[in-house]
């Protein structure tokens, strides 16, 4: 029985034709990858209820992985009192070695937005400044090993000319340069997460002041004594006590604020980020933590597989002249929508960072199939010319 002819000349920019896989299967394997891709970037594709619970007898919440509070209102700039002010915070995390915003103010009026982060067992002052002067800057105030022993009563104070942070009463550092003034803590309050991304943070919120005044060493200690043994501190009238939540209600949607006429926080039904960030420009997402190395390398594996088995499939499509071009195009298309898409997701953050990446990672994926697929077709296409002519090719071949 003679060997069947040949129906044509071989594409040998592609090896499928030689395995004989069909271009369905190959179109297939491109599908299922894309979709996998979209699980992977859209997933869970909706906002998550809200983690937050109170504490079982005891004063304080505990917040989950996607958890946060929020203020009812919006606290306001008070200048005719000077820009003094203190904040005290009585926090336990979830885990030592736990990253998130615990604290933050955010308005859209105000160009100033304050927040107070857990890196690991350190604890970060941030004043993220964005004005016609200042576009972009950041100015931080770093607190070592706060986090070390798990539970800590935090308190920073400031006269607005400089800022001083005590733990558990003692004072730990003062920073000149960070300059927390009461005009900072203005806008809406948000707990245990960020205004502008997913950054939320888990453990335990036992309690939450906010004064209109600097502590001196004195009050902070006797504070942190009262707070820690009778649940709420002792404070005279030029402390201007602005927000007092001792977390007691233990029960419902309403953190109270204590203080007259104040503003009360709520637990959301939801998990939501308040202003989510669209499409956040890289020098504005780039930092040196070692999660944001992982997550770049991360976007760029996750895109691999997808211009690998596009550029494979239409390497096949009579017609297409640059499958490579189509392919990275498809990635960068890919990439985009999944990043519009996760602006309105508040457990994705959207990044012009993740469609550079991604499509390197595509690019990377054509490179790939080139380099392994283009050389196992030659190989294939002489051994389908050996089983026709029935000749083993020379070492040449």
């Amino acid at each position: 029985m003679s060997a069947p002819q040949p129906s044509g000349r071989l594409n040998t920019t592609s090896p499928f034709c030689h395995i004989s896989i069909p271009r369905q299967v190959v179109c297939a394997l491109a599908a299922l990858t894309l979709c996998g891709i979209l699980v992977a970037g859209l997933w869970p594709f909706h906002s998550p209820k809200n983690q937050v619970h109170w504490l079982e007898n005891e004063n304080g919440l505990r917040f989950g992985r996607y958890g946060t509070i929020l203020s009812s209102g919006l606290f306001e700039a008070v200048s005719s009192d000077g820009p003094s002010c203190s904040l005290e915070i009585w926090v336990e995390p979830a885990r030592t070695w736990n990253t998130g915003t615990v604290l933050a103010f955010y308005s859209s009026s105000n160009p100033r937005q304050f927040s107070l982060q857990q890196n690991y067992t350190d604890l970060t002052l941030q004043l993220d400044i964005r004005d016609q002067h200042h576009p972009n800057k950041l100015v931080e105030m770093y607190v070592d090993d706060v986090f070390r022993k798990n539970q800590a009563f935090i308190t920073v104070t400031s006269d607005g000319q400089g800022t001083a942070v005590y733990v558990d009463g003692r004072l730990v550092t003062r920073s000149l340069r960070f300059r927390l003034s009461i005009n900072d803590l203005v806008g809406q309050l948000i707990g245990a997460n960020s205004p502008l991304q997913h950054n939320s943070w888990s453990g335990q919120l036992r309690a939450l002041a906010v004064y209109g005044s600097e502590l001196n060493a004195t009050q902070v200690a006797q504070h942190y004594e009262d707070w820690t043994r009778k649940g709420k501190p002792t404070f005279a009238d030029d402390e201007r006590a602005l927000a007092l939540y001792l977390f007691d209600e233990r029960a419902g949607k309403i953190i109270h604020n204590r203080v007259r006429s104040g503003i009360d926080l709520y637990i959301p039904e939801r998990y939501v980020v308040v202003h989510q960030t669209l499409l956040e420009p890289p020098w504005s997402e780039f930092h040196t933590q070692k999660g944001y190395l992982e997550n770049v390398l991360i976007n760029i594996g996750g895109f691999v597989p997808l211009g690998f088995s596009v550029c494979a499939y239409f390497s096949l499509v009579r017609g297409l002249r640059r499958p490579a071009v189509a392919a990275v195009i498809v990635g960068v298309i890919v990439s985009v929508t999944i990043e519009v898409l996760q602006a309105y997701l508040p457990t994705r953050d959207s990044g012009m960072t993740d469609i550079i990446t991604n499509t390197l990672g595509a690019c990377v994926g054509v490179l790939l199939y080139y380099a392994a697929a283009v050389p196992l077709a030659r190989v294939l296409a002489a051994r389908h010319r050996t089983w026709q002519t029935g000749k083993i090719p020379s070492q040449g071949t």
